[in-house]
């Protein structure tokens, strides 16, 4: 009997086959002691473990950025760095010489020592911290041990969908995409470095899946759904035929891919919509513009920092910031400056252990906190205003002081750029991601304030309807169409419009045709979505009229639960589109007697 198991979209992509079970883990180190006489020979040991270990990361660092690029070949760093950590490496020397420990013993004995120092922090942005420990005491054990080089299987054998409790930079990197069909983890989440490796390698994947490690067996059958997250175990005949039609339905979008990405983003009856894409790296840009992006709505700066062991230099990010400003000549591009905290920390700032971190020092807070980390950002992305239309998003901006104060420290670095003769362009514009209530109630009072909105949906409906969205077992609580949200959109869209200043929508809700058609609806023209999801929202906007959103729109404003707004949606977008060939990608969303 097939079973569905709901987690966290990591990797898009639909796949079938076998579960291989990955039994990755730290091997059993017996407590064995040496002779006086042995110690020398046993740091020795260790060193040489530490060096072979360091050489191997190097080789798969090299490998990782000729296959995938520099940012992905980073990730790798903090391993490396921990090689050389004086607590680490000095540690367990110490136990070895005191204790008369074998170098296995000694080390594993330290490595369990600083995994319980981080765990006690009881904060989940150590998680990538903690990850990279375990697969650094892997690969040294495996050495000591005399096991072999860890994760050498991956790859082999019959394709299949690995399914494991975790997963690590070093074991992603070496899959082969012929050979590994998809990745189901119990752990992880969207930030998590292997997950990033994941979608550069393009293999499905979802994460948050809790036990099923625990409840898969080698040789099962299973269908990843890494767009919507869901993964079935011993699929029946209906499964299979139901993700073998949007398996074809995809690929046939696939295929009208460069017809679509060179059309408007028009409707049927010719309001134009400014479709822009979302984006994580610097190289994604050149694959947004391929793919029909008319520019980049929004880009995350902080998966340049998160899991560096230190700052990135004022010049890196400049160069970064102009890669994707002169992709698109002509175009905005909208830079997010750092949204730090929550799931995704950078190692040089000692993130503190709080209680619930998604409510806690994160973005903006952290920004204004620490000007060492903020100023070389503000310069960096000033400078690039000098090749494109760049312009500054701060996210999690809740009261008029933070932006206010932004300004200021803006101001401050133009006049040191106009000093130093550094080109820029002082007509940027300034703006607010808005994600929180207090935004939303605010909007008359911060437009004042700013150049633009930019609603990031994600954020709003998980601090509307206190629902942290990464939580699996929440899935179907987590709903874009609530009410209560529907009216905060149609609010700061007024607000918007009677400022004079633009406000689009980054968030997944503007990669939903219900969600496309019900912004446009509330006269929101400008949205921003995953690059890969660029064709389909396009083709969607092309087919309905503006009017006959502003109508459903109209009704939805006035639908008393969210079942009611979404077949308000429903009935009006579907007199135009054939919602049930976009089931395959948004069916957690689309009204359930459509799959």
């Amino acid at each position: 009997m097939s079973t569905v198991h709901d987690g966290l979209p990591i990797s898009e992509g639909i796949a079938f086959g076998p579960v291989r079970l990955l039994r990755w883990g730290v091997p059993d180190v017996p407590h064995l002691t040496v002779s006086e006489e042995e110690i020398d020979a046993e740091v020795e040991r260790f060193r040489s473990a530490l060096v072979h270990t360091r050489q191997r990361l190097h080789e798969l660092q090299g490998s990782t950025e000729s296959r995938l690029g520099a940012f992905e070949a980073r990730i790798f760093d903090p391993q490396l760095l921990m090689l050389e950590d004086v607590e680490v490496v000095d540690g367990t020397i110490r136990y070895i010489r005191e204790n008369r420990l074998t170098a296995a013993r000694a080390f594993h004995w330290r490595m369990l020592e600083l995994q319980a120092l981080w765990i006690r922090t009881s904060s989940p942005m150590v998680m990538d911290r903690l990850n990279d420990l375990e697969d650094l005491m892997v690969r040294v054990l495996h050495r000591l041990l005399d096991l072999g080089e860890p994760g050498d299987l991956i790859g082999d054998g019959e394709p299949a969908i690995l399914i494991a409790r975790n997963l690590t930079p070093s074991l992603t990197v070496q899959m082969d995409p012929e050979a590994i069909l998809g990745i189901g983890a119990d752990l992880g989440t969207r930030t998590s470095h292997w997950a990033i490796l994941a979608r550069s390698l393009g293999i499905p994947a979802v994460a948050g899946l809790v036990d099923l490690s625990r409840r898969a067996k080698d040789g099962d059958q299973a269908i990843i759904d890494g767009r919507i997250g869901r993964l079935v175990l011993d699929p029946d005949a209906r499964d299979h035929r139901v993700y073998r039609d949007r398996q074809t339905r995809i690929q046939s979008w696939e295929g009208e891919l460069a017809q679509i990405a060179q059309l408007d983003a028009v409707t049927l009856d010719g309001q134009p919509v400014s479709l822009r894409a979302n984006i994580d790296l610097p190289a994604e840009a050149e694959r947004a513009r391929d793919y029909g992006a008319g520019g980049i709505g929004l880009f995350r700066t902080e998966f340049s920092v998160v899991g560096r062991a230190t700052m990135p230099r004022e010049e890196e990010q400049y160069l970064a910031y102009r890669q994707v400003a002169e992709a698109f000549p002509g175009h905005a591009v909208f830079i997010r400056t750092f949204d730090l905290g929550g799931d995704k920390f950078p190692m040089f700032l000692n993130m503190p252990a709080e209680e619930n971190p998604f409510l806690g020092w994160r973005a903006i807070r952290v920004c204004l906190d620490r000007e060492e980390l903020f100023r070389p950002q503000l310069r960096a992305i000033l400078r690039a205003t000098a090749h494109g239309d760049v312009r500054i998003m701060l996210p999690m901006v809740n009261d008029v002081e933070e932006v206010t104060r932004v300004r200021e420290l803006l101001s401050e670095e133009e006049e040191a750029l106009r000093r130093a003769g550094t080109p820029f362009y002082s007509g940027y514009k300034l703006g607010i991601l808005v994600e929180t209530p207090a935004a939303a109630l605010d909007a008359v009072e911060l437009a004042r304030h700013c150049d633009f909105f930019s609603i990031g949906t994600n954020d709003l409906v998980q601090y509307t309807l206190a629902v942290d969205r990464t939580n699996a077992r929440l899935a179907h609580l987590y709903n874009p169409f609530h009410p209560s949200v529907v009216r905060q959109l149609h609010q700061v869209s007024r607000v918007a419009r009677a400022a004079g200043i633009e406000v689009s929508v980054c968030g997944e809700m503007a990669a939903n045709p219900l969600g496309a058609f019900l912004l446009l609806g509330l006269d929101i023209t400008a949205l921003s979505v995953a690059w890969p999801s660029l064709p389909e929202v396009k083709k969607v906007i092309r087919a309905f009229r503006m009017e006959d959103a502003r109508q459903a729109a109209r009704r939805a404003l006035a639908a008393p639960t969210s079942a009611d707004v979404t077949s308000c949606l429903a009935e009006g977008l579907g007199e135009a589109v054939d919602l049930k060939a976009f089931s395959g990608r948004w069916s957690l969303s689309l009204p359930a007697n459509l799959d």
